[in-house]
């Protein structure tokens, strides 16, 4: 990655992640949500869960599964995010959502996320867009119902016990369903 200014307004572009892009994916994926380096964006889950987020054999079996993409994002051929998009039937499901925590906040995850509901909507005609959020992330949960996703209420267990997932810091973990109609 460049060190140029990572404040700049270059237009954005999006490409799907092949199997080169993988070391990349996983520490851009890492750090935005885990250990100290998280903590400089917002979405960091260092509080609530350590160990990894994702790893090199995860990221691959996200890149070959049919029907799904992993979008990576550039700015003048700099990886600045990503996202999983997965189609299943009438919906799509977005997820391994990451933006280099340095550029957090500055609309960037709003004019991804734009992107990656206008592409399941022309590529798959979903109908619907939807994606699990770990339910004590009232600050994540809040950011994507400004983006028109709404909570369902409906939980599935946190995998405690499978480091794959990050080790829990605390106990009552579980994911939230968000939806949102496309």
């Amino acid at each position: 990655m460049s060190t140029a200014d990572p404040t700049r307004t270059t237009a954005l572009t999006y490409r799907t992640a092949v199997d080169t892009d993988v070391p990349a994916l996983v520490a851009l994926v890492e750090s935005a949500y885990r250990g100290d380096a998280s903590r400089v964006g917002w979405t960091t889950e260092a509080d609530y869960l350590g160990g990894q987020r994702t790893d090199e054999r995860g990221v691959r079996e996200v890149i070959a599964t049919p029907d799904s993409t992993l979008l990576v994002v550039e700015r003048d051929g700099d990886l600045v995010a990503c996202c999983h998009l997965e189609h299943r039937g009438d919906h799509a499901y977005f997820g391994m959502f990451a933006v280099r925590p340095g550029l957090q906040g500055g609309g960037l995850g709003k004019q991804i996320m734009a992107e990656a509901e206008r592409r399941v909507r022309e590529q798959w005609d979903a109908k619907e867009m939807r994606m699990t959020v770990v339910s004590v992330r009232e600050e994540l949960i809040a950011y994507y119902e400004r983006r028109g996703y709404r909570r369902t209420g409906e939980l599935s267990p946190f995998p405690y016990g499978d480091e794959r997932f990050g080790i829990p810091r605390r106990a009552g973990l579980a994911f939230e369903l968000l939806v949102k109609q496309l």
